[in-house]
């Protein structure tokens, strides 16, 4: 695109929306999302809810991971014909493991304005208060769905010095945690921010073994939204082997229930840094 045309076209602005309170939304945000021309919206109901609130009106259209890069052409358009587009999602800063990176890398790529209208996002609003170090961290998104490709994908973040932040839903928070203690061991610090800037909004910190129990004490504690912060390996964590390998039998049962015993075992040595043929007679006991 040339300067002239760029000039001429209209603006994509990534608006960030709150992620529980609407208190949270900022008067930069609701400038934009009134005077744009169009709001492409993950949800449109969900939007069309927040608008409501704030007595906004706006062309809402969808766009999600299963048509987002469709919807590349047609947007285009609109910016060509000098429109203002805001892109949102359903909650937080959008493409922060939610939609929109397709559509921002493309219209990059081809010269188009974009700009951030900074707001709340669930990772830096739970790091603020999780009293781990950051000034570096790696940021996961959401884990496997399935335990075995969710035991490597932790497996291979378990010497990570940096830490470490997951997003985690409610049906999947207790085997993710339940893995994370069978793959760092039980003595590894953790904070969980669940349902942050919501009513319910609670803030756990220890161990994991401590969260294993504070999570299957309470039905309540494994309902709505999780940031899971797990800290950083350190060369005290080498003490706390032992904390692994009682964790073993756990990691064994998950593996065998769904690879062969010698594959299971496989993995559970390189996890545990125990010795194939010892884990390999143990998963036969277990199976």
């Amino acid at each position: 695109m040339t300067e002239d045309a760029q000039k001429n076209s209209g603006t994509l602005f990534i608006v960030a929306t709150p992620i529980g309170n609407l208190g949270d939304i900022s008067q930069r945000a609701l400038a934009v999302l009134k005077q744009s021309d169009k709001i492409c919206a993950e949800d449109t109901r969900n939007t069309r809810k927040l608008l409501t609130h704030f007595g906004l009106q706006g062309d809402l259209q969808a766009l999600h991971e299963h048509n987002e890069q469709q919807k590349i052409k047609q947007i285009k358009a609109w910016l060509d014909a000098g429109e203002d587009i805001a892109l949102v999602s359903d909650a937080g800063t959008p493409l922060i493991s939610d939609p929109g990176y397709h559509l921002v890398n493309a219209l990059a790529d081809d010269g188009y304005q974009i700009v951030p209208i900074p707001g709340a996002s669930a990772i830096i609003a739970a790091l603020s208060v999780a009293g781990l170090p950051t000034d570096r961290f790696t940021f996961e998104g959401f884990l496997p769905a399935k335990s075995v490709a969710r035991i490597k994908a932790l497996q291979a973040n378990l010497k990570q010095p940096r830490t470490q932040v997951y997003y985690e839903s409610s049906h999947r928070i207790v085997a993710s945690i339940d893995d994370m203690l069978a793959v760092f061991g039980a003595g590894r610090k953790v904070v969980l921010a669940r349902e942050i800037t919501k009513m319910f909004e609670q803030i756990y910190r220890g161990s994991l073994a401590g969260l294993q129990a504070w999570i299957s004490a309470d039905k309540n504690h494994q309902k709505g939204e999780f940031v899971l912060m797990l800290a950083g390996y350190a060369a005290q964590d080498e003490a706390d082997n032992d904390d692994i390998h009682g964790s073993i039998d756990h990691l064994l049962k998950i593996l065998v229930d769904e690879l062969p015993v010698k594959q299971a075992a496989g993995i559970a040595a390189k996890i545990t840094g125990r010795k194939k043929n010892a884990l390999y007679k143990r998963a036969m006991s277990i199976k």
